[in-house]
């Protein structure tokens, strides 16, 4: 087993007042959680989108535009799980400042290529579950297109760590997958692993919102009374939110 530690851009975190306590040790191992750090991460990741179908395209600009709908010019804003770019260049033009975590140095190492000449982006190798962040760091945190599923992370710790630095005032938001999507969903997961992208589907054990391949890989989704049993237990206030018949927001403001 290989233990690496890896920061990125340390220097502009200081620099913009933010400080990380501490970063993440990442252990090359073979699970479900790490299956979009080593088989789905950079140029792949990015090819699953290229090949999103419009109804797909819509829901992917629907969830940017209704989290961009939250940021003011001078927020600080983190997005937990910034894959190779793909949202977090869009928020870096409505923030203040925006950072972006994940576990994969592949996509890190990408969608800091593809924002080099954006001076508001900062990235760091870190996991979500542990965000070495001081407590009341940020205005907005950003937990989108599944991640609270995707990450395969407890997802009670997930909300509280998200809670824990965001200001008060500020808002972290999640989202999962409406119902009403499952069609065009798991067409587009067929469309991405008839690519190779993903590992053949397995149609015997998929249905009801969990996309099964037969690698291993397994897309679960988190529904409503999900999130309300959550925060209840986390004695949070949300407000759950539907949005393009596609996406299911969980948007808890701190206090």
């Amino acid at each position: 087993m290989t233990i690496r530690w890896i920061v990125f851009d340390i220097k502009r975190l200081k620099k913009c007042n933010i400080t990380a306590l501490f970063v993440l040790k990442i252990k090359d191992m073979t699970n479900n959680k790490n299956y979009y750090s080593e088989k789905l991460s950079s140029c792949r990741l990015q090819r699953c989108y290229e090949i999103a179908p419009p109804r797909v395209q819509r829901y992917l600009e629907a969830e940017i535009d209704h989290v961009a709908n939250h940021i003011r010019p001078r927020d600080n804003v983190l997005e937990l799980g910034c894959g190779y770019g793909r949202v977090i260049e869009k928020l870096c033009r409505k923030a203040h400042q925006v950072y972006g975590i994940d576990t994969s140095i592949s996509s890190l190492k990408m969608t800091r290529r593809i924002t080099s000449k954006t001076t508001n982006c900062h990235f760091l190798a870190m996991d979500a579950i542990a965000p070495g962040f001081k407590n009341d760091t940020f205005d907005v945190v950003v937990c989108i297109q599944n991640g609270i599923s995707a990450f395969k992370i407890n997802q009670t710790d997930l909300i509280a760590q998200s809670i824990r630095i965001t200001r008060p005032g500020g808002i972290a938001l999640f989202s999962s997958y409406s119902d009403k999507f499952w069609p065009d969903r798991l067409n587009w997961f067929e469309l991405q692993a008839q690519e190779g992208l993903l590992g053949e589907i397995d149609f015997d054990k998929t249905g009801s919102g969990i996309i099964v391949c037969r690698d291993g890989f397994k897309a679960t989704t988190f529904s409503p009374d999900d999130f309300i049993s959550i925060t209840s237990r986390l004695h949070l206030k949300a407000s759950i939110i539907e949005i393009d018949e596609s996406s299911i927001f969980c948007e808890i403001v701190v206090s």
